[in-house]
């Protein structure tokens, strides 16, 4: 039930003016049960003074592409009233004429682009006034009795606006019957949500809760029982999470490649909360899933429809496999079609496939071009669900047709939303997996993907290291694009666990960085039995599980991919006094070159760099091997950078962030046709030269 948090010893504190518009718009966007993610609109009208120093009404309302639960002063948009006061004489005015005309109207030409329902903010004589998409109130105004049952609830206290896209023309219109019912206290948009105003902030908010509240009863009051929720159930989850969870693991993968094309690649997540598990367990999910969206803004992040998989829980994981890829194929052909049926001139199509996938005993499983935007996808279908649960409860539920539905999804001012997001780079929509990452290679080579738009997994034993540098990048670039993973790269089972963790998490992994290491240094006549397979160990048997795991991975998702080995000078060059460390780092290499062999009619591309002497930042060097290296060239062990940098053709040091660097230049598409390579990062070392 959504809950009043308005809090009068923080609203006292709150600057007046534009800090109660955003105080009240964070609150309203903190429960997603009043406000979608990214939908809504705000505002409040003040006086200003002008650059000429003179006072004028302003309009302060939400910029577009912005999310009522995080905006900052910044993100609003002022408008001069008096400049917008004509159009309410107008008897229409088109989507492109509307937003130039509005352009002119700003205060100041640095702030946003004022939201698509600007217009509707500014035809009510309300100071404030707020529109939001309240589950509840969506649930009424998507039932196909909903005109009569909104009556019977607000009786002569709201105007009801039938279903028109957002514009000039719904805003006259919502102007217009709120001017001619002197009663009126809030307005009801037909398939789409609730608009509210007051004279103050506090009295705006308390009015959008308390009518949100007063159809929640109203719904509840109106169920007939609780086990009739979606018809009742069908399908039982499938008891064991460790089962789901491993079955996730399975399918996510499999999805990822059949919704992604080419370098456009998808993320993959899933929720198996037990709202989610009650709806796609129901008798009716399968049909209320095809009716259509919710509300008009969940459009462009889930689609019109989900795809639906007709799979019994109890039925083998080879049944559900092949449900998933005829579902998608399906639902991809069907969606070029429905493209094709309503595209206009110019219109450049979407990629075709599924945004939600629903699967009963399973849960729901979301796409996106990122986590966050897979994220996106999935809390809107929850509110989606949380819609029909309503409805269902006071009718029968109706959504958008076709036509209304693709006149959304591909509307001009709702795609210059989604143009707002950052560009995308090099490694966006690319899954990266570093061995070693809390260490000084992994951890830069970390920081350097993210920072060209990838996810990364840090995969350590040190778990705290990793959980520090994962902790760093998702404070900077946001939550989730760094995922911290403690693992022992000789154990085979934390292996298999750690990719199922990551599988489940973003769908997959498109580069691996093989970089966990150790050294050891000691004369060939001492070097034990036990650090001779302490080496073999970490660098060799390690390295190869974890390939093979990456390997068996990249070939379910069917999107080629690309690993990266962090060899060594040493595996070309006889080192002295570390023959376990060499030879182990040879076999690395020659390992390497055999999977590239293998991988290529795959599309999996396998390169080794070979760094030489990267004390910055590392844990060997910190280690025994600084005083045994140093001992092996009879030198101090505070000589050793002084020493490597000496024997280098080039006369310099090797750092993290130069090894990095070749690691992205082998896994991005300037290496697109390079496999089997190896690549010396060494200042130049004659003796390790490659012939």
């Amino acid at each position: 039930m959504v809950v009043n948090k308005w809090n009068p010893d923080v609203a006292e504190m709150i600057e007046a003016g534009l800090g109660e518009l955003v105080y009240r718009s964070n609150l309203i966007g903190s429960d997603r049960a009043v406000c979608n993610w990214g939908g809504g609109n705000t505002s409040m009208k003040t006086r200003e003074v002008d650059f000429r120093g003179e006072e004028i009404d302003v309009l302060w309302v939400k910029g577009s592409g912005s999310d009522l639960a995080s905006m900052k002063k910044e993100n609003f948009t002022a408008l001069k009233l008096a400049d917008i006061e004509p159009l309410k004489e107008r008897e229409e005015m088109n989507d492109a004429d509307m937003v130039n005309y509005l352009s002119h109207c700003m205060l100041e030409p640095t702030h946003p682009r004022a939201s698509i329902e600007t217009l509707l903010h500014a035809f009510l004589p309300f100071k404030h006034v707020d529109h939001t998409h309240p589950d509840s109130i969506i649930s009424l105004c998507c039932a196909d009795n909903g005109r009569e049952l909104a009556n019977e609830l607000f009786g002569q206290r709201f105007v009801w606006v039938p279903y028109i896209r957002p514009g000039f023309q719904l805003s006259k219109m919502i102007a217009e019957g709120v001017a001619q019912n002197p009663d009126a206290e809030l307005v009801l948009m037909e398939k789409h949500g609730l608009v509210v105003w007051g004279d103050t902030a506090e009295e705006s908010y308390h009015k959008t809760i308390s009518v949100i509240q007063e159809a929640e009863a109203f719904i509840e009051e109106k169920r007939k029982s609780s086990d009739d929720i979606f018809g009742g159930k069908k399908y039982k989850s499938l008891p064991d999470v460790e089962e789901r969870q491993r079955i996730l693991s399975e399918i996510m993968p499999l999805i990822r490649g059949l919704v992604s094309d080419g370098e456009r690649k998808m993320l993959v997540t899933y929720d198996d909360s037990d709202s989610i598990l009650e709806f796609v367990n129901s008798y009716g999910a399968n049909e209320l899933s095809q009716v259509g969206a919710a509300c008009p803004d969940h459009l462009v992040h889930t689609k019109r429809v989900p795809l639906f998989i007709d799979w019994t829980p109890e039925s083998e994981l080879t049944r559900l496999k092949e449900a998933i890829s005829a579902g998608i194929s399906a639902y991809q052909e069907e969606y070029v079609a429905y493209f094709e049926r309503n595209a206009h001139q110019d219109d450049q199509m979407f990629e075709p496939s599924p945004r939600v996938v629903l699967i009963p005993g399973v849960g729901m499983i979301n796409t996106g071009k990122s986590l966050a935007n897979a994220q996106v996808s999935g809390a809107l279908y929850t509110r989606a669900i949380s819609v029909m649960r309503g409805t269902t409860a006071l009718g029968n539920f109706v959504s958008l047709n076709e036509e209304e539905s693709y006149e959304i999804e591909y509307w001009p001012l709702e795609l210059y939303k989604l143009s707002l997001a950052p560009m995308e780079s090099e490694f966006s929509r690319k899954v990266v997996f570093i061995t070693g990452g809390a260490g000084g290679i992994g951890s830069e080579t970390g920081r350097q993907f993210v920072e060209k738009g990838a996810h990364i997994v840090l995969a350590d034993l040190n778990l705290e290291g990793a959980v520090r540098v994962a902790s760093e990048i998702n404070d900077k670039w946001g939550e989730g694009r760094a995922l911290a993973l403690k693992m022992d790269v000789t154990s085979e089972d934390e292996i298999q666990e750690a990719f199922a963790e990551v599988a489940r998490t973003y769908g997959g992994v498109d580069v691996l960085v093989n970089n966990a290491g150790l050294a050891t240094s000691s004369p060939f006549e001492e070097t034990t039995l036990k650090e001779w397979q302490l080496n073999m160990d970490v660098l060799g048997t390690g390295y190869f599980l974890v390939a093979k795991e990456a390997f068996t991975l990249m070939k379910q998702q069917k999107t080629g991919g690309s690993m990266v080995f962090i060899g060594s000078k040493n595996s070309i060059y006889a080192g002295k006094n570390a023959s376990a460390y060499s030879a182990v780092k040879a076999m690395e290499a020659h390992l390497a070159r055999c999977i590239a062999a293998e991988g290529g009619e795959y599309g999996i591309r396998v390169n080794t760099v070979l760094p030489d002497a990267v004390l910055q930042g590392s844990a060997i060097w910190g280690s025994a091997w600084r005083e045994e290296r140093a001992a092996a060239y009879g030198i101090a062990p505070d000589q050793l950078e002084d020493h490597y940098k000496k024997r280098t053709t080039l006369g310099v040091n090797i750092y993290p962030t130069d090894i990095a660097e070749s690691i992205l230049f082998f896994a991005s598409s300037k290496a697109s046709k390079t496999t089997g390579c190896m690549l010396t990062v060494d200042g130049g070392v004659p003796a390790a030269f490659t012939r």
